[in-house]
């Protein structure tokens, strides 16, 4: 289930919004049925709420009679202060890294146990690049992923080493003694990478991007990881300092449109 309600006191906000949240990253297009059963509600009334949400641009409907959500709901989204805020920060910073490198940059954040992605210019080289921008990737399978989680609470990266480590490719990691290390390793290092982890053919780098220091600089125990911000190539073999640099200043540029 989607978390939704079919209870006789339930309003009919609650209940669109049970329709709306039936819809994730694994579950993108949907029948009437299949969005009645994860929103936990009749058939009858799954099928006129959606014909409403539709009618108001929300979700659309397709040719094949499935459901999808709708562009007007990822406008919308995009209105949240902070995120918006955090966009307009990269956005310079992303196009001067696109220009100099023409590989995909990625802007991310961490929603719950996922990678959220704000924002993708896409590289003009073959590589396989399954993100998109409002896409939801694991986190310990993608460079931005390993930024986010390293810098987590503690109690989301321990709920994410306990569960089940889902393998995307022969080369994802899926040890959690190994994934531990390797976070350990982008606390101390500054950054992450992967090799063939998510999709093959594909290696990543990325680095966090913290929120500036208090005016009275103040230390403070842990830096205050805002997002991450990533680097897609086919390898990093002869190109991992250059990348590096690049990400690195940009991440200070960031940082620093957000004072």
């Amino acid at each position: 289930m989607a978390g939704g309600t079919s209870t006789p006191g339930a309003t009919v906000v609650s209940r669109a919004l049970s329709v709306l949240y039936a819809f994730d990253n694994t579950h993108r297009r949907l029948t009437v049925t299949e969005v009645a059963r994860r929103a936990d509600l009749p058939v009858p009334t799954t099928h006129r709420l959606l014909r409403e949400l539709v009618a108001g641009d929300a979700l659309v409907r397709g040719d094949d009679g499935r459901y999808a959500v709708g562009r007007r709901l990822w406008d919308i989204g995009q209105l949240a202060p902070e995120r918006t805020e955090l966009r307009n920060a990269a956005s310079p910073f992303l196009s001067d890294i696109h220009a100099a490198t023409r590989a995909t940059v990625h802007l991310a954040v961490r929603d719950g146990f996922e990678v959220l992605y704000l924002d993708r210019l896409s590289g003009r080289a073959s590589v396989p690049v399954v993100s998109r921008t409002g896409s939801r990737l694991p986190l310990h399978a993608t460079g931005v992923g390993k930024v986010l989680l390293a810098h987590a609470p503690e109690e989301v990266r321990e709920c994410v080493l306990a569960g089940r480590l889902r393998r995307l490719t022969a080369h994802t990691v899926t040890h959690a003694g190994l994934l531990r290390q390797q976070l350990d390793g982008v606390r101390r290092d500054g950054y992450a990478t992967t090799t063939d982890e998510m999709t093959l053919g594909a290696c990543s780098i990325a680095v966090p991007v913290t929120r500036p220091a208090p005016a009275d600089n103040t230390p403070a125990a842990d830096p205050d990881v805002v997002a991450a911000l990533g680097i897609v190539v086919p390898t990093l073999k002869r190109a991992r300092t250059r990348l590096l640099t690049a990400l690195q200043v940009a991440a200070q540029g960031i940082a620093r449109n957000l004072q």
